[in-house]
């Protein structure tokens, strides 16, 4: 049986102009979680991308895409699709953050458009959509 999940989250601009990303379980990726009961897209994108990565002060902006993949997961011992909301984001203030060790992140790094490729050639497929649809959305 194959069980639904929605989750959101975002790529988060700084002040000088870098994304945020995450490390975790050996791959580079985007903070991003599932939704809680009777919450908003909007607001899971923020609330996740500040447990994720402590990083406040954070403005949401327009939905740049949906994706969807599926895996097998543990905690529901089924075959899931995960369809995922990932919107823009930006703070105005330059933080370190604080990695969410419980979710296995293990650094936060924040990337400038010209350091990206490590961090592309290190990450999910639907991670480099994500990315691609950013990234020339914005320039």
């Amino acid at each position: 049986m194959l069980t639904p999940i929605i989750a959101a989250g975002g790529i988060v601009v700084n002040p000088n102009q870098e994304t945020l990303w995450i490390f975790r379980r050996g791959f580079w990726d985007l903070p991003k979680g599932k939704l809680d009961p009777n919450e908003t897209i909007e607001a899971c994108a923020i609330r996740e991308v500040m447990e994720e990565t402590g990083i406040s002060h954070l403005v949401l902006g327009e939905l740049i895409l949906k994706t969807t993949h599926r895996y097998h997961d543990i905690y529901f011992n089924s075959e899931v699709e995960k369809t995922t909301y990932w919107y823009k984001m930006s703070t105005d203030q330059l933080q370190d953050g604080i990695p969410q060790t419980e979710e296995d992140i293990e650094a936060i790094a924040w990337v400038k458009k010209a350091d990206l490729a490590p961090y592309l050639a290190k990450t999910y497929d639907t991670i480099k959509q994500v990315m691609e649809v950013f990234l020339t959305s914005t320039h």
